[in-house]
């Protein structure tokens, strides 16, 4: 995939965006240091190049409901393009699943599930099981406490390549 050249002021409105999700257009201008326009005709190219594909407010659902959340790795019986396509398909529809990696190495897939209850992850591993989707084996790891959920913005990343690339 092409990557995308960007420069500081890029970096920054991308950041902010990242940090505070959608904003009016002058609180962005001076949160990124720039007039207004400039800094809408900036974000709205972003956009348009697909490098903002979305806006979403981060809900504290623990608060509101006890959930159960579980990672799970698996490996497959059989590794053909058709195996992985087959298992990626089924997995994409099933809400409870909310991160699913394909990983090399020791399982084929690493994924983070929530459910409302233990017995209720183990009604879907059945349930994935009795439809024959290639599961050959897998290992879970109920979350006990979650220590540290984050996400790096782009303006971190890019001051962590700058200080590796020294």
């Amino acid at each position: 995939m092409k990557k995308v050249a960007l420069d500081a002021v890029d970096i920054r409105i991308l950041s902010a965006v990242q940090q505070h999700g959608q904003i009016s257009k002058n609180r962005l201008a001076e949160l990124v240091n720039l007039s207004p326009t400039p800094c809408w005709l900036r974000l709205t190219k972003l956009k348009n190049s697909g490098l903002i594909t979305g806006y979403r407010g981060q809900v504290a659902i623990d608060r509101v409901l006890d959930l159960t959340k579980v990672f799970l790795t698996i490996s497959l019986n059989a590794h053909k393009k058709s195996d992985f396509d087959r298992f990626e398909k089924r997995i994409q529809s099933i809400d409870e699943i909310v991160e699913c990696c394909a990983t090399g190495g020791g399982c084929d897939y690493v994924l983070k599930v929530i459910t409302t209850s233990l017995s209720d992850f183990q009604a879907l591993i059945e349930q994935l099981l009795d439809e024959e989707i290639g599961i050959d084996r897998y290992y879970i790891y109920v979350v006990t406490k979650e220590v540290k959920s984050t996400s790096l913005t782009l303006s971190q990343l890019m001051e962590i390549k700058s200080r590796t690339n020294v």
